[in-house]
């Protein structure tokens, strides 16, 4: 079992405070996903800056990797979940 640690994204959009529906990432590579803003609390959406205690480097996901519960909550576990998770994540636009 890998553990990652962030920031909520629930509460990143709170602190900046953001006002919107929907989150696109854009990864360093140009990868492109939207994610909407109402599964950052629901699902507990995490901005993971680590992995197992360690900042992740670009060559491993990193800075920024955009991470669903997968392992808690099965119903996470379908495309529509997976192609919303971001690797290498270089910026955030709210809409």
């Amino acid at each position: 079992m890998v553990r990652f640690d962030g920031v909520r994204m629930h509460r990143l959009m709170q602190a900046v405070g953001a006002s919107g529906e929907n989150v696109t990432a854009i990864a360093l590579n140009d990868y492109t996903t939207d994610l909407p803003i109402a599964d950052f609390e629901r699902y507990g959406v995490l901005l993971a800056m680590k992995r197992d205690g360690v900042y992740m480097p670009v060559r491993d996901k990193g800075p920024l990797f955009i991470v669903y519960p997968y392992d808690s909550k099965p119903e996470l576990r379908a495309q529509q979940y997976y192609s919303r998770s971001a690797w290498q994540v270089a910026k955030l636009v709210v809409k």
